[in-house]
């Protein structure tokens, strides 16, 4: 599905009893825009109110924890405390679900789209009967683009959100978060040429071979995506070179961009 653009919020929400509690809760503020966040990626997922990375994966707190870039410990806090007042429900894949999300999520928005599609038909329409005196086949050809336009322009952005929610779930696990912009374009390339379970398989392993490994040592995302070095044998639990390891070796021995 396509992404909803806006949600709705109620003026009164400052006056529900759940928020109230909240506000006197530690780190209420960052709880209350936490709420918001979900709100607004529920909006983004738009699966009557599910929050997920995809159908097969949902967000752990630590994926929440870096899309949101809040702390850890204080998502863990929100999610607890929404569901426990019924705010969010967590069913036992892990998936969250906003309760009651028809009251956030705007129906008549996505009426409103539609409707406009068919407004900006009718004018023109409305143009060419001023100009022709009748309706021709062309107009016809005009809707129909205009509906194609519409469509093609949905399947981009959902095209654009996968890409965005994998490589989100990417970029919470990479060691070395440096340009992100220029890493997305390679994970864009990779993730055309190789499964995702392949890449995150093959990053998680990279991330726990260079846990130890002072920064400097660690590839760029852009390098590690642009050799493919997801795909590399890489030994659990320990690294194939060391800190102390001269940089210039390290550099010409894995292709490093430091």
């Amino acid at each position: 599905m396509s992404e909803v653009k806006w949600i709705k919020l109620s003026t009164q929400m400052f006056e529900d009893e759940k928020i109230r509690l909240i506000e006197h809760m530690p780190e209420a503020d960052t709880i209350l825009i936490i709420w918001v966040k979900l709100l607004a990626q529920a909006g983004k997922t738009n699966a009557s109110g599910f929050i997920y990375l995809n159908e097969n994966i949902p967000y752990s707190d630590e994926m929440i924890a870096t899309i949101f870039n809040r702390p850890i410990a204080t998502v863990r806090l929100a999610l607890n405390t929404f569901e426990q007042f019924g705010m969010i429900e967590i069913l036992d894949n892990n998936f969250i679900s906003i309760s009651n999300w028809e009251k956030h999520q705007n129906i008549d928005g996505l009426t409103k789209i539609r409707e406009n599609t068919r407004k900006r038909v009718q004018r023109y329409r409305e143009r060419q009967k001023s100009l022709t005196g009748n309706v021709t086949s062309n107009e016809d050809e005009t809707c129909s683009n205009a509906l194609e336009e519409d469509k093609n322009k949905s399947k981009k952005e959902d095209k654009n959100n996968i890409y965005s929610n994998e490589f989100e779930q990417f970029w919470s696990i990479y060691p070395r978060k440096v340009d992100k912009k220029k890493a997305l374009k390679s994970f864009k390339v990779a993730v055309k040429n190789h499964s995702l379970k392949t890449i995150i398989d093959g990053t998680r392993k990279y991330a726990k071979q260079v846990e130890k490994t002072d920064k400097q040592y660690i590839k760029h995302p852009t390098t590690f995506l642009n050799n493919d070095s997801f795909i590399d044998g890489f030994e659990e639990g320990g690294s194939r070179y060391g800190a102390n390891q001269d940089a210039t070796a390290i550099k010409e021995q894995y292709g490093l961009d430091f």
